[in-house]
C-alpha cells in the first residue's frame, strides 16, 4: 500500500489546515458514510504515528495509516487529490499493482 498526495492537495493542508515541516496527518476509518468499504468512510486527523503500516512525506508533513486501519483499503493505494470547486481533498484508491 502506498499514500500519494499531489501538490495541490499538499497546499491545501498547509494553508488551511496551517500544517508544516514535521507535522502529521493520519487518514483514518470512520463509521457511517460512503468510501471504498460499505458502511465506512475515510477520515483524518492531527496526530503522531504509533503503529504506522504506511506513511508518506510531502512538503515536510508526513501522511499515513495506521496498522490497525489498514483492513479498509483492500489492497489499494491512497491517492489524496484537491477539488477546486469544493476547495477540499478528495480520496481515490489505485488497486495495488502486483
Amino acid at each position: 500500500m502506498e499514500i500519494r498526495v499531489s501538490e495541490d492537495a499538499q497546499k491545501w493542508f498547509h494553508d488551511e489546515m496551517g500544517l508544516g515541516t514535521g507535522d502529521f496527518v493520519r487518514f483514518t476509518v470512520r463509521y457511517g458514510g460512503s468510501g471504498l468499504q460499505p458502511g465506512f468512510s475515510l477520515g483524518l486527523s492531527v496526530e503522531k504515528p504509533e503503529n504506522p503500516a504506511v506513511k508518506a512525506e510531502s512538503g515536510g508533513i508526513t501522511y499515513f495509516v495506521e496498522s490497525d486501519d489498514e483492513w479498509y483499503f483492500d489492497g489499494h493505494d491512497l491517492v489524496v487529490g484537491y477539488d477546486a470547486a469544493l476547495d477540499e481533498p478528495k480520496y481515490g484508491y489505485e488497486k495495488e499493482k502486483a
